[in-house]
């Protein structure tokens, strides 16, 4: 279901338009707290229940595979639920896992918990953007969908930072608990602020999922789902990394989270730039950075200072590849703008996923903690190479 951005906005005054993005916005703060602050407590997490590094590993898996699994699902099943309503229900239940999370009295509860706080993630994000955009009108609607994933970026300068900091002096269940807090005032801020759109058109369940039959919208997939995948795999054992091999004091990873989280913004903004340039070629010159950068962290992070720019650099261009990467699938998606939307987050967090995986398994083997970077350059590069192909694909077969 889509919606006519004049007809949507037309009875709403600028500034209840603008209300009602901050309330969706608040969302993403609160779905990019929970994401990204588990990573960075993963370790006490792992010392609460007396884990491995790949068993811990499993908290950030879970939820990931509750994205890639949520997205699709959601997005078919629901073509035809009002906006409003979809969106009430999605931050309902993103509430309800992370306080079971917080008080989850065992680690498998605490994992299957962290799988159904993940479900709603990428729908949330691609109903909330179409949502924003509608209501903003022609002419504003990319400033709209992109404050609404400023909620996201914000949370990883501000957010993580604060629930890594109350999870050290609290216990990491109080920072589920507050993310919980924030899921719940995002029902009731949609609830009070934001409007059902007006003037929508109904896409079926078929013409969504025919965007699956594009090569070029499965290639770009692929490419989030694999090439991402590095920046997770040094991401997910980062407190191990910062601690053990740079040598930095496990308070300041709070501060190092929120030079991670600058990082991010700083590629995403880059990235929109990039991208709205060239957008093929510039993913391929992110896609190559981001490969080296990987490769370079593995040496970089046997110093505080050096490990601290090379954090950055990795937050900053994996980051810069997502505006890119939602550009490239909206454009080859025809009619399935919404499955699109929604399937991008579900392609990172299989990066996620993925990241986190490889990265405990090489830690297992006995590798050490800076062999994550290098499993993580070798996904980059993968991801690369399917870049260079489905760039060149469309140049050979220009003419039937």
């Amino acid at each position: 279901m889509t919606t006519n951005p004049a007809a949507a906005a037309a009875a709403l005054s600028p500034r209840r338009v603008q209300v009602a993005i901050l309330a969706l916005a608040l969302g993403g703060f609160g779905i990019g707290v929970t994401e990204f602050a588990a990573m960075g407590l993963l370790r006490s997490i792992a010392d609460d229940f007396g884990l491995t590094e790949p068993r811990a590993g499993q908290v950030i898996t879970a939820y990931a595979l509750g994205v890639v699994v949520g997205a699709p699902l959601l997005t078919v099943w629901t073509s035809r639920w009002r906006r409003r309503t979809l969106l009430l229900v999605l931050m309902a239940l993103f509430t309800v896992g992370n306080v079971v999370a917080a008080f989850a009295p065992t680690a498998g509860t605490l994992v299957a918990a962290r799988f159904v706080a993940g479900i709603p993630h990428g729908a949330y994000f691609g109903v909330a953007s179409l949502v924003a955009a509608s209501l903003a009108g022609p002419g504003r609607q990319a400033r709209a969908v992109s404050m609404v994933l400023l909620g996201l970026s914000v949370a990883n300068v501000i957010g993580v930072p604060a629930a890594t900091w109350l999870g050290e002096a609290m216990g990491w269940q109080a920072a589920f608990l507050a993310v919980g807090v924030i899921g719940a005032l995002t029902v009731a801020a949609i609830l009070v602020v934001v409007p059902e759109p007006t003037g929508t058109v109904v896409v079926r369940a078929r013409e969504e999922l025919a965007a699956l039959a594009r090569p070029q919208v499965l290639a770009t997939l692929a490419v989030g789902a694999v090439g991402f995948g590095g920046m997770f795999a040094v991401y997910t054992y980062i407190q191990w990394t910062m601690v053990d091999v740079a040598g930095i004091d496990r308070a300041w990873m709070p501060a190092v989270l929120a030079v991670y989280g600058l990082g991010m913004v700083a590629g995403n903004l880059a990235g929109g730039v990039v991208a709205d340039r060239d957008l093929d070629r510039g993913l391929l010159a992110i896609a190559a950075a981001m490969t080296v950068i990987l490769a370079l962290f593995s040496v970089a992070a046997h110093h505080p200072v050096t490990a601290v720019v090379g954090l950055f650099l990795v937050g900053s261009t994996g980051s810069a590849m997502v505006p890119g990467l939602q550009a490239r699938l909206m454009r080859h998606a025809g009619r399935g703008q919404t499955l699109a939307a929604s399937l991008n987050h579900s392609a990172l967090n299989a990066a996620n996923a993925l990241g986190a995986w490889l990265g405990g398994a090489v830690i297992a083997l006995g590798f050490g903690y800076t062999s994550p970077a290098l499993a993580g350059a070798g996904l980059a590069a993968v991801g690369l190479g399917i870049l260079v192909a489905a760039v060149s694909g469309p140049r050979r077969h220009r003419h039937p």
